[in-house]
């Protein structure tokens, strides 16, 4: 047990997007607390868009390990981090780590913290798809960490029963709520202004604006035949305006923008920074996307979202109502979209459905649990 007459050291190590989104809340509440000393460390897995996060935030990591570079395998990246982040382990000597649900960031920082026996807490922990190899390596990545792990911060009860059925100890599984919630409520207020023109010109609260994300190395060979049902869904629906966030990976570009080209009602424009994507989530009819994060974050704002997966590891929301899977058959999200696009009642069956992913409250949750487990008050 820690003594009780100093701060507790946390570390929160993040490097892609969504989990800067989802630790921001954390690292936030760690500052904002003087029963903790927070050190804030970033891999840069995703560089530009992890950036924007922190500065919407008004979050300055502590240290920067910079490890990606264009064409980095996985493995790469992982052995980055962990020789990376052992030095700063050494010299910080934090009393814990923080990682977050399944990213290659994630799974390499635990590693390193177990290396130097310092206890991991796991943000997001607990989800599962069933299928090692779906989404890869996220369901891999994430089943490591649960092994590593000394604090298992669950989301949901799903998730927590699922640590369970592996033999967790129950006495170290705490279900928090989704950290994406607080972050998502203290955001989308915000109203942050569009930097592309073109967005602002379709904030008529009136229109109908289809939503879509695809990035999944998963659907990477599905990328073409998501690309012609989008496009069919635009010649069939003149009146609704697609919007696509085109991901920067040139494979998703090349298959997905070319069905694209020439149609009035579609804008391709370069992925979102954090607040102005939940604003444009906020403004959208439906969502079609194969994000994890989402499929918690919109059904906060009453949004049905269709997902272009064969299977999730949040099912909560499906068992809700809110979320549907469907593939990436091409005929089938066309049929599945267009239903909503013109079956009042169906839309509003998913749109009224509950978020089963918490009340935004999740971070102070996470705070008392840490410090119970490191001075056992």
């Amino acid at each position: 047990m820690v003594e009780e007459s100093r701060a507790l050291k946390v570390m929160t190590v993040y490097g892609t997007r969504p989990e800067a989104i989802k630790v921001a809340p954390v690292v936030l509440g760690l500052e904002a607390d003087d029963r903790f000393e927070s050190v804030a460390v970033v891999t840069g897995q995703h560089r530009e868009m992890l950036d924007q996060v922190n500065e919407l935030f008004g979050i300055t990591p502590d240290f920067d390990l910079d490890v990606f570079e264009h064409g980095s395998s996985l493995s790469t990246i992982v052995a980055r981090v962990l020789e990376r982040l052992d030095p700063i382990l050494v010299s910080e000597a934090p009393d814990a780590v923080i990682v977050q649900g399944d990213t290659s960031t994630s799974t390499a920082a635990a590693l390193a913290a177990f290396h130097r026996q310092i206890p991991v807490m796991h943000l997001e922990a607990g989800l599962r798809s069933g299928n090692i190899d779906s989404p890869f390596p996220e369901e891999a990545n994430r089943q490591v960490t649960t092994r590593l792990a000394a604090l298992h911060l669950a989301p949901t009860t799903t998730s927590r029963d699922n640590l369970l059925v592996e033999n967790v100890d129950p006495a170290l599984v705490l279900v928090t709520g989704n950290t994406v919630i607080d972050a998502l409520l203290t955001t989308v207020d915000k109203h942050v202004p569009f930097t592309d023109p073109q967005l602002e010109a379709l904030s008529d609260p009136g229109a109908r604006i289809l939503l879509v994300t695809t990035h999944r190395r998963e659907n990477w060979d599905h990328m073409g035949a998501i690309g012609r049902a989008v496009a069919r869904l635009a010649r069939q629906f003149p009146d609704v305006q697609v919007v696509l966030p085109a991901h920067r990976n040139p494979i998703v570009r090349e298959a997905v923008l070319p069905p694209l080209a020439g149609l009035d009602n579609v804008t391709v424009v370069e992925p979102l920074a954090y607040g102005e994507f939940t604003r444009m989530l906020a403004m959208s009819s439906v969502i079609l996307t194969d994000s994890g994060g989402v499929q918690e974050e919109a059904p906060s704002l009453a949004k049905p979202v269709l997902v272009l997966r064969e299977n999730t590891e949040r099912p909560e929301a499906m068992e809700a109502g809110t979320v549907r899977l469907i593939g990436t058959d091409e005929q089938r999200i066309v049929d599945e979209v267009s239903r909503l696009l013109a079956d009042d009642a169906a839309y509003a069956e998913m749109a009224n459905a509950t978020n089963p992913y918490g009340d935004g409250h999740a971070t102070p949750r996470i705070l008392d649990a840490i410090e119970k487990l490191l001075t056992g008050r």
